[in-house]
């Protein structure tokens, strides 16, 4: 980028999901915050389709064009700018403008936190900007707010359709919109509560005076490549068969699992009967019923009563409610490793209100609920339990403090 080019830069955070593991992709709800740490970019647009994404801590580049037929480079970092210019090329034509992009970030890699999601969001703001995509009738006809934005984007990494956007080949992960809506929707000093499949706010927690958040990276990487995307995929095929199966057998067209539980008192029942007949195939019955499980677990009771906690300051309830969401992903989810189980359970024991892991799972972080008058203090003995405990992974391990920060910004 020249010296007297235009330049746009923005800050844009880290998720932190505080509960909600593997819901959102099912029309079910989370609640989540964001970090102080995330990226850094700067764009300065071009006059031709060439887009240039510079990562400024390591030097890797990579160049690509804007087009419609750009064919991303998977399990390699570059995936997830080039699918998003990919699908701002076919949902957006005609557009002709690229953009030299520089970015940085301070969050720990493969770490749980969203990064993937967090650098497609910053590449999506730098494209916007440089083409106006706001002011293009596609978008105003799609996207009348951030949390629209946030479901769009969603479907962009997913591959999905939004609205009129007609939905494309995505980065290969079948999630959902959790992580673009926290990064774009995110209040200071605050946890927030959506459902999602469409993007709905429902409420605004405000983080206990006095606490703050520890994160703790196990330091063993939740990549979403290879036999890990494998399994994160499993978990989200499994709901989606819950509901095929439910499509078949009531003539129903709920698309999504929260809305078959939604549909009337007797659903959850009913649709755990079919799970309980379903005949042997590709996937176990077993299988689904107890993903099944840990969906109405976390969904329909530990997440809207946790809520309820936090919201009356109850520490001690809250606490007992994320012990109970963190045993459930470890037992009927699947997606714990020991690292992150220990992390969870050493938190709690240094004195933490609430600790739980989360992200996709396999790997990653834990947070953890924690005065912040003995943050010091409470991050020394967490690091040197899990450096006792795990000293290889414990190498690669990152902890760090945050408050519950503010949605992505522009800086200039």
């Amino acid at each position: 980028m020249g010296p007297e080019a235009p330049r746009h830069a923005y800050f844009v955070p880290g998720r932190i999901e505080v509960l909600g593991k593997h819901t959102d992709y099912a029309g079910g709800r989370t609640m989540v915050a964001v970090a102080e740490r995330g990226f850094c970019l700067a764009a300065s647009p071009r006059q031709d389709r060439r887009i240039r994404v510079c990562d400024a801590a390591c030097g890797d580049t990579v160049e690509f064009n804007l087009d419609p037929e750009l064919v991303p480079r998977a399990g390699h970092w570059s995936n997830y700018p080039m699918t998003v210019a990919r699908r701002v090329a076919r949902n957006f034509p005609g557009i002709e403008r690229g953009a030299d992009i520089a970015l940085a970030s301070d969050l720990p890699p493969a770490a749980g936190m969203s990064s993937s999601s967090a650098m497609m969001v910053a590449t999506w703001l730098a494209l916007a900007e440089v083409n106006a995509l706001e002011d293009r009738p596609e978008f105003r006809e799609n996207i009348m707010d951030l949390t629209d934005l946030a479901g769009y984007l969603g479907t962009v990494e997913n591959g999905q359709t939004f609205g009129s956007l007609v939905g494309d080949r995505g980065v290969g992960t079948f999630g959902g919109s959790e992580d673009h809506t926290a990064i774009l929707n995110a209040r200071p000093g605050h946890v927030s509560q959506y459902s999602y499949c469409p993007v709905r706010f429902e409420r605004l927690l405000p983080v206990p005076s006095g606490y703050t958040f520890a994160i703790g990276s196990s330091g063993v990487a939740a990549e979403k490549t290879g036999s890990a995307m494998e399994k994160y995929n499993r978990a989200s095929r499994l709901l989606s068969k819950i509901t095929e199966l439910w499509r078949e057998a009531t003539g129903c067209d709920d698309r999504y699992l929260a809305a078959a539980l939604a549909s009337g008192p007797e659903a959850v029942g009913r649709l755990t009967q079919i799970v309980q007949h379903a005949r042997p195939g590709e996937m176990d019955p077993k299988a689904l019923l107890t993903r099944l499980e840990h969906f109405l677990t976390e969904n329909e009771q530990i997440l809207p009563a946790a809520g309820d906690a936090l919201a009356r300051g109850d520490l001690a309830r809250f606490g007992e409610l994320v012990d109970r969401s963190q045993l459930a992903s470890e037992q009927l989810l699947g997606n714990q490793v020991p690292e992150t189980v220990y992390l969870a359970l050493s938190a709690r024991s240094a004195g933490a209100v609430a600790a739980s892991a989360f992200g996709a799972g396999f790997g990653g972080s834990v947070w953890a609920l924690i005065e912040a008058a003995a943050a010091d203090a409470f991050l020394d003995k967490w690091i040197q339990a899990y450096r006792e405990q795990f000293p290889e992974q414990a190498r690669a391990a990152v902890f760090f403090t945050t408050a519950a920060g503010p949605a992505a910004f522009r800086v200039t």
